[in-house]
């Protein structure tokens, strides 16, 4: 399901979005449940409570979900991502779009995704992040990048100048973490700063992500099914991209897996 090509034929087959909506949302909740403060301005008898601050960083389906569950929570969102496309979707959620003088069409893969920038751009967006990080008081970090492990954007130095309370959610921590200091499966406190690394947050919503996830497959399977049998037209992108084995004998697998 990872691999069915994302394109505009195939969005009700796209089980990655669907479940980027699902792990979006929840970071957003984990860190307003995690911070020691309120999320919205708020006016009351004892003072006006000044928002909470949230930093997202990469504005993918997972980044722009968390970016518009914080911004319904009251607080003030920015985003950074090193893809241009994103920036008016980021604006268009009430959050500021961080350095657009960063973005770069050559940091975009065909897919979409981003892509490892170079060490002159990396080092820019390192400075970038080590300003933009110790004003807010959740970052929540969704960079990845396919079939690589995840970029290290937030140091163990970053988190030291964090505000003390801060929160910092690691969507990246099944690839290693966005977070130098991110442990994956857990959430921990460092340097008075709370790091979560849960996987899988979608499985934190079963009742729809399992109702997304059914649809992206029903979906998938009805287009490879011609008057009810099976008939993958391999001229077809969604079909080709989506094969992840094809044609190999039961023999060639078996010496495949022995490693003959």
């Amino acid at each position: 399901m990872e691999m069915v090509p994302r394109i505009s034929r195939a969005q009700k087959m796209d089980a990655l979005s669907s479940m980027s909506t699902a792990v979006g949302y929840k970071a957003a909740l984990l860190a307003a449940g995690s911070l020691g403060k309120f999320f919205p301005l708020l006016m009351t008898a004892a003072g006006t409570i000044a928002p909470a601050r949230v930093f997202v960083i990469g504005a993918g389906v997972a980044g722009l979900q968390a970016i518009a569950t914080s911004r319904r929570l009251g607080a003030v969102v920015e985003a950074f991502d090193v893809r241009p496309a994103v920036r008016e979707e980021v604006q268009s959620l009430g959050a500021t779009f961080v350095a657009p003088d960063l973005v770069a069409e050559a940091a975009v893969d065909k897919g979409g995704y981003a892509k490892a920038l170079s060490e002159e751009q990396h080092a820019r967006e390192q400075k970038l992040l080590e300003e933009r990080v110790k004003m807010n008081d959740v970052v929540i970090t969704t960079a990845m990048i396919p079939g690589k492990p995840a970029p290290r954007l937030i140091t163990a130095a970053m988190v030291r100048q964090m505000k003390p309370g801060s929160v910092i959610v690691d969507l990246a921590a099944e690839t290693g973490g966005n977070c130098e200091l991110t442990r994956p499966g857990e959430k921990i406190v460092a340097h008075e700063v709370t790091i979560i690394g849960f996987l899988d947050l979608a499985t934190m919503l079963p009742t729809h992500a399992s109702q997304m996830y059914s649809r992206n497959i029903s979906a998938l399977l009805l287009h490879l099914v011609k008057d009810g049998q099976l008939a993958p037209d391999f001229d077809d992108e969604i079909t080709r991209e989506s094969c992840f084995t094809r044609g190999t004998k039961p023999s060639e697998m078996a010496a495949a897996r022995s490693g003959s």
